[in-house]
């Protein structure tokens, strides 16, 4: 399960790509390929690279990774009433949520000199939604990863990861519905603050 996770979090920026319009996954492999370059590099392993290996990676994922569409997503109605500076707050949290959720986990040097292989099963679109379909194998065992995604001036953004049937975006709206029910919105932030708190404490 833990390597698994590893693997969900290179798959995962991966995907954070500008997507053309008519063949999501034709642009994906390039990306693919480019940013576990990134991670696995021999050059950008260890503690003392990984401001830099971060700020690589988070240039290539917010290419294409619609933070803002999945912080809306996740938060459902709340959002509504949020005015745009809140909005904007929110956004920049969950991305930083997730910098550190998924980027931390592989950030050791034995998980990124691990090689992966990808096998593309296909994508179907219907309007302005896709679905990217893949397996993705460690040599010893495999598990289907789908990417989400949605056109939007002409550009695919991928803005859900969908690995074994389960959700990133169904995953922390149940975390945070539990959190507003008790504390609200005001609470929410909190809780997200403090984790990425004890997130870059962790790694000092």
């Amino acid at each position: 399960m833990k390597m698994k996770c590893v693997i969900l979090a290179v798959l995962l920026f991966s995907a954070g790509v500008v997507m053309a319009a008519d063949d999501p996954e034709g642009t994906m492999r390039p990306i693919l390929d480019q940013l576990t370059g990134i991670i696995q590099s021999s050059e950008m392993q260890g503690a003392e690279h990984k401001v830099e290996r971060r700020a690589k990676i988070m240039e290539e994922v917010k290419k294409g990774f619609d933070f803002r569409e999945m912080s809306k997503r996740v938060l459902g109605r709340p959002w509504l009433g949020l005015d745009e500076k809140e909005r904007t707050h929110f956004v920049g949290l969950m991305t930083k949520l997730l910098e550190n959720v998924y980027i931390g986990r592989f950030e050791d040097e034995e998980k990124q000199a691990g090689k992966y292989t990808v096998k593309y099963n296909g994508e179907r679109i219907n309007g302005d939604r896709a679905q990217v379909s893949t397996e993705v194998s460690d040599g010893q065992q495999s598990f289907p990863i789908y990417y989400i995604l949605s056109k939007r001036s002409g550009t695919w953004m991928v803005y859900d990861v969908n690995i074994e049937g389960v959700s990133l975006i169904r995953n922390y709206q149940e975390q945070f519905r539990s959190i507003l029910r008790t504390d609200e919105y005001s609470g929410l932030v909190k809780a997200i603050e403090e984790k990425i708190a004890s997130y870059e404490e962790e790694k000092k």
